[in-house]
């Protein structure tokens, strides 16, 4: 897989959101954590000692979380939206019957979602977003769902995803 390849879309909005939250964590997530380990060693018994236990599961979730945005942030294709051709693909919000149920979902990644969204996000690289990258909006498709069925699709309306 190239670079190109696994390179996520993300409107200039979310990108400076999810810099804001890497540079929070960077610097006063991380000193908030230390300073909570080492209140918690103070208290004795390392084994018995449930804060501790529980600061460092916090510090090991943060570290994680500021891996995923250093490599996120470091590949993201950046614009200010997908262009409204009325094809499927990164960024744009979807409406299709899947199944006989009308559903609509962004395709990308969750990160591209305003905070607070109940949106579905589905990776183009999922088996139904594979199926559908590259369609228009009239077409009827089918994939094959992890289960092993082979699942309709028809997609009803594409456009690019507004935050």
């Amino acid at each position: 897989m190239s670079n190109t390849d696994s390179a996520t879309w993300l409107s200039q909005e979310a990108y400076d959101r999810l810099a804001a939250e890497l540079e929070t964590l960077s610097t006063s997530g991380r000193d908030e954590i230390v300073g909570r380990i080492s209140a918690a060693r103070e208290e004795g018994d390392l084994k018995e000692n449930g804060g501790y236990h529980a600061a460092k599961d916090e510090q090991a979730k943060i570290e994680a979380r500021i891996r995923t945005l250093t490599n996120l942030l470091k590949t993201a294709t950046i614009s200010e939206g997908a262009a409204d051709t009325g094809i499927v693909g990164p960024g744009m919000l979807i409406t299709a019957t899947i199944a006989g149920d009308e559903s609509t979902f962004v395709l990308g990644s969750r990160e591209i979602i305003a905070p607070g969204s109940d949106l579905t996000v589905y990776s183009p690289t999922s088996p139904l977003g594979e199926a559908i990258n590259g369609q228009a909006a009239g077409t009827s498709t089918s994939y094959v769902a992890p289960n092993g069925k082979e699942i309709a699709v028809s997609i009803t309306s594409v456009e690019p995803y507004q935050p």
